[in-house]
């Protein structure tokens, strides 16, 4: 570590370290993790790029704030477990946040090496480090309070809280629908991006801190707030049921055989193993074209899956330009490489059926664009007489979802008109026993701004539970 006067010196001239990635013509076959993440070697290099600046914009950028240039302080130093330690003062899940947090618009994009040249590759540092947890201290735990705390949901939002009050000495339990945890972190982003494996051991992490996991438990069904504040004993609440349920085209043809929502069709490979039929009874369409409908990173996963699937074709199908995505520039890059087609500047008209009565083409519209929206982005504007039809065998919609139902019939608490949950800063809701975050909140967002409002909530709720 090249050092002046004793003051480390950061390496300027090194370009930024390539992610380490399987080839793309091998990997579109299969369901292997894309990216292999850096090595020892790599790392070192990497963080000796990290200027450790007096006033770190990256932790700014960073929705749990974690201390960046202090952990890769540690790294240059190669003292990892002490990196991973910094790194869970602020968030248990280090090796899920470095696979598929969008670095490029929090961290890495206020990093100040990427005025200039490239920013550290933030990410990548901190999945190195999240992927030896046996390297970690064991958690500091505060003595139990007697406190019970719900929290419904076990997605990104919810194990955050149930970690953080955990360690602050409450008895949580987490209520899942599913018949596992991790919500969408298992169910919606493919193993190729998140290894399941990884999902698991941070849920095992959470056991050994004591927190007790009911899984196939539908709060709303089984019970409501109400219930779970009196007969069943807890003193608090926190609901991170998310934004699960789909958005509709309203388009014809929209509920012909083989045109599927990406939350189905991602659950049903994720979470079912329908890559794997019939060896899991879970079947669906292994399409030779496919069109996903979305410009997301959802729309990224599915079309990325179809291909995985065999698809000889695989469109992604954005009703802006390229440039206009919301998806990681990573996700792009990717779905590109393994051979994806992106179609801008066109949107669904009608789902056609073919003989079979299953879908075998869609009617587009072709698009400009106009002025600018409330977003920011540009409008895009219909050209008239220009609708062309792509053949398909499977079409995919993934253009954004609607708040989860349940959080209704778990009630106790105003929602607004759309059936997201109203709640503050802290999490806070119109009922002083409940708090809530994450998508059910905010509609679909991040997993780091997830995990944000889970840290946020259980410190408010630490904080409301200990005055009394």
């Amino acid at each position: 570590m090249p050092q002046v006067n004793g003051r480390f010196v950061p390496d300027m001239k090194s370009p930024r370290t390539p992610d380490n990635e399987e080839p793309a013509e091998e990997r579109a076959h299969d369901f292997r993790p894309v990216d292999k993440g850096f090595t020892k070697e790599m790392a070192l290099a990497e963080a000796e790029r990290c200027m450790d600046c007096k006033k770190p914009l990256c932790v700014e950028g960073c929705p749990v704030n974690i201390k960046i240039p202090k952990f890769i302080e540690k790294i240059r130093e190669q003292d990892f477990g002490a990196a991973l330690d910094i790194i869970h003062e602020d968030s248990m899940l280090p090796a899920i946040c470095g696979r598929v947090c969008p670095q490029e618009n929090q961290c890495e994009g206020r990093c100040i090496r990427g005025k200039k040249s490239e920013p550290v590759a933030i990410g990548q540092l901190e999945r190195f480090l999240g992927d030896q947890p046996e390297l970690a201290s064991k958690p500091q735990m505060k003595p139990a309070n007697g406190k019970k705390v719900a929290v419904i949901g076990s997605g990104p939002s919810g194990i955050t809280c149930a970690g953080e009050l955990a360690r602050n000495g409450f008895d949580v339990t987490v209520f899942e629908a599913f018949f596992t945890g991790g919500g969408v972190l298992v169910y919606g982003i493919p193993e190729f991006r998140l290894p399941k494996a990884v999902v698991k051991r941070e849920i095992d992490g959470l056991k050994e801190l004591g927190v007790k996991f009911e899984f196939n438990s539908v709060m709303g069904n089984l019970a409501n707030a109400e219930e779970l504040l009196g007969e069943k004993g807890f003193d608090a609440i926190y609901v991170a049921t998310g934004a699960g349920l789909p958005k509709f085209l309203n388009i014809p043809g929209e509920n012909l055989p083989n045109v599927f929502f990406a939350n189905e069709y991602l659950t049903r490979v994720n979470l079912m193993k329908a890559n794997k039929f019939p060896e899991y009874d879970t079947p669906t369409k292994h399409a030779k074209q496919v069109v996903v409908f979305g410009g997301g990173n959802v729309a990224m996963d599915a079309v990325r899956t179809a291909k995985r699937l065999g698809a000889e074709r695989a469109i992604i199908a954005y009703r802006r330009t390229e440039a206009e995505m919301p998806a990681r520039r990573a996700e792009l890059h990717h779905a590109k490489a393994e051979g994806v087609e992106v179609m801008p500047l066109v949107s669904p008209l009608e789902f056609i059926a073919g003989e079979d009565g299953n879908v075998c083409a869609v009617k587009v519209q072709k698009m400009e664009l106009g002025e600018p929206d409330a977003s920011g982005r540009r409008r895009p504007v219909p050209i008239e007489g220009a609708i062309e039809e792509i053949p398909c065998d499977v079409a995919i919609s993934a253009i954004g979802t609607n708040a989860n139902p349940f959080a209704k019939k778990i009630g106790g608490m105003d929602l607004n008109k759309w059936g997201y949950i109203v709640a503050d800063e802290n999490g806070r809701t119109s009922n002083p026993r409940i708090w809530a975050g994450g998508d059910i909140v905010t509609g679909a967002a991040t997993v780091i701004l997830a995990m944000g409002a889970g840290k946020t909530a259980a410190a408010s709720i630490t904080e409301t539970l200990a005055a009394e």
